[in-house]
């Protein structure tokens, strides 16, 4: 699926990211994982091309036979959305807050292909009902009016909207808490199983990668230090950094629910503000 072998992403004054070899299956949950400065995150931007100009990138990232780092800033944009998708930490900047949802979502399905008025929206309503919203009240809501929970889900909507092969999901439950980041992430892992869609997961959070990640890598200070089966890793570490994370976690609060509601037990009102959950 996505193939990346020597990657050095670099700046005039450091190297971030020092030949890094990895793969993502098709289909899989593939956990990036290392403190912050490790280099994950500069990696998902090198994959589609949203690094800053004044940081260079070496190697190759290869998708469907294609070295992206080779594509023109053109064909590496008309790959985004329709075969890679992101979702971001800040899910608050996915959507600008004085424009609805619908028509937002509406904009990127008429840059992207050749949809009809009608067709475009049963899309997007689709997408709001299997991100688990209600889907007609968040069509017609603006950003502001929906909570930190809701947003994220909205963001993942608009990520799935193209259907993708590939969703990167950068550290997409840090500003949120326990509960929702559980549901949020419980709700990527069940998109996965109905669609057959990869996830390159960027976490810091080794707690849940035991649940939802197939296989892992490790890396610090820009270099894998470690990769392999999730449970082998985890369960087995051979480098010490690896060790010294897993000493380090906290235990997890109670299991949320297994099973979430069709729709969000959230409210959406023009009078609620932004909270995380």
């Amino acid at each position: 699926m996505l193939s990346i072998e020597g990657l050095t992403v670099r700046t005039k004054a450091k190297t971030i990211v020092d030949g890094l070899e990895l793969a993502v299956r098709p289909g899989e949950w593939f956990a990036l994982a290392g403190e912050s400065g490790s280099g994950k995150s500069m990696t998902a931007s090198a994959i589609g091309g949203l690094l800053p100009s004044s940081v260079t990138t070496e190697g190759i990232i290869a998708w469907k036979g294609h070295n992206l780092l080779a594509l023109s800033a053109k064909q590496r944009r008309s790959l985004l959305g329709n075969e890679i998708s992101y979702i971001f930490q800040d899910y608050h900047g996915a959507f600008t807050p004085f424009l609805r949802i619908g028509s937002q979502l509406d904009e990127l399905m008429r840059a992207h292909g050749s949809w009809d008025r009608k067709a475009r929206k049963l899309r997007c309503i689709e997408v709001l009902e299997r991100v688990q919203l209600p889907e007609e009240r968040v069509y017609r809501s603006y950003p502001f009016q929906l909570s930190g929970g809701q947003l994220q889900r909205a963001a993942i909507a608009a990520a799935l909207l193209l259907e993708p092969k590939l969703l990167i999901a950068d550290e997409p439950t840090t500003a949120l808490d326990t509960l929702t980041a559980h549901r949020v992430l419980q709700l990527i892992d069940r998109i996965r199983t109905e669609t057959g869609i990869s996830v390159l997961w960027i976490t810091h959070d080794l707690r849940h990668v035991r649940k939802y990640a197939d296989r892992i890598a490790v890396m610090r200070t820009g270099t894998l230090v470690e990769t392999g089966d999730t449970l082998s890793v985890l369960d087995h570490p051979a480098h010490p950094y690896t060790r010294s994370l897993l000493a380090a976690i906290p235990p997890l609060a109670p299991s949320a629910p297994a099973r979430l509601p069709h729709h969000s037990e959230e409210h959406v009102t023009p009078e609620r503000s932004r909270s995380h959950g």
